[in-house]
């Protein structure tokens, strides 16, 4: 039976109103369970809404056997959003194919072979318009990730009463923690020990992005650490990104800077931020009630995502929630 085959027999089923988003992070799975109208309506007082937060250890090795544990300890339920960590897919920028929708998946995989390591056999992807440069070839950015892992994570997820309905990236979890609005705003997002990420995301769409290396243990940093050397740095690549935003792609500044960092001295780094920033920094903040999860940031934006169609998840076009026009 084929995975897809499969995914179209969970659609048949009745799923309870639960909505599931699952993490995957360098050690272990973050699982954030809500109940739909929580979702959609934060005030909802229902005292018997069904509410879980958890993080199972494991390796990336053993993200599947972790899901088992998730299913055996827990009666899970409802539609699911996985969300990829930066190991489990990659993303690249090429010329947007002149080719019809229907075609363009299928020529991506090979426009982009030689520009990942994932061979075209073995590849799931999607893509997203780029902002277009004035007076520039219209780029697209590529999302993939191997078919044959997704392929182990969905049959580990797609148990009992639980389906999948969308495969999303970490970078559009964090976007869809904010509000829609005109104006450009700046996150600074970290799952727990992954590296910082960087967005510039309007009206809900993501503009730019880009992943910070050599900042995954800024949790174990002193305030000192912070105050003396991380934060300039930090500082310095958003001022380029910023500089890039602008200037690259003329687009209006941006009007505010959001920091969603699980880390003890979160508020900390807010503060010296604002010191080297010109525009206005402060803590994103988490749908109520679930805001002080902060470390299932990532779970609860997936878990956030709108699954109320019934489309199925086809093999290209596995990473849905990634595609959007700019």
């Amino acid at each position: 039976m084929s995975i897809l085959t499969k995914i179209k027999q969970f659609f048949s089923k009745k799923i309870s109103n639960q909505r599931i988003g699952i993490a995957f992070q360098q050690q272990g799975v973050s699982l954030c369970s809500i109940p739909q109208q929580h979702a959609d309506n934060a005030d909802n007082n229902n005292k018997t809404a069904k509410v879980l937060f958890h993080h199972e250890k494991a390796s990336s090795a053993h993200f599947s056997q972790a899901i088992q544990t998730l299913h055996k300890n827990y009666e899970l339920e409802g539609t699911a959003t996985l969300v990829l960590n930066e190991a489990q897919s990659q993303v690249v920028q090429v010329d947007k194919p002149s080719l019809s929708a229907s075609e363009i998946h299928s020529a991506l995989k090979w426009q982009i072979k030689d520009l990942v390591s994932i061979s075209p056999d073995n590849m799931v992807l999607d893509y997203y318009d780029a902002p277009l440069l004035a007076g520039g070839k219209e780029k697209i950015n590529v999302v993939c990730a191997p078919l044959d892992e997704l392929k182990i994570l969905l049959a580990a997820t797609e148990q009992g009463k639980v389906k999948v309905t969308a495969i999303t990236t970490q970078e559009f979890a964090f976007a869809n923690l904010l509000v829609s609005q005109n104006e450009a705003v700046l996150l600074v997002c970290q799952q727990p020990n992954e590296e910082i990420v960087l967005l510039i995301v309007k009206q809900k769409q993501i503009f730019f992005q880009r992943r910070l290396r050599g900042f995954a243990q800024i949790g174990s940093k002193a305030v000192d650490e912070l105050a003396f050397s991380l934060i300039d740095d930090i500082s310095l690549e958003i001022q380029r990104s910023t500089d890039y935003f602008e200037r690259q792609l003329k687009q209006a500044p941006i009007k505010e800077i959001k920091v969603l960092l699980p880390i003890e001295l979160e508020a900390v780094f807010v503060e010296k931020l604002a010191e080297n920033s010109a525009v206005p920094v402060s803590l994103l903040e988490l749908p109520q009630p679930y805001h002080q999860y902060r470390a299932f940031a990532a779970a609860i934006g997936a878990s956030l995502v709108n699954t109320d169609t019934n489309e199925t998840i086809a093999e290209t076009d596995v990473l849905a929630g990634a595609r959007h026009d700019s």
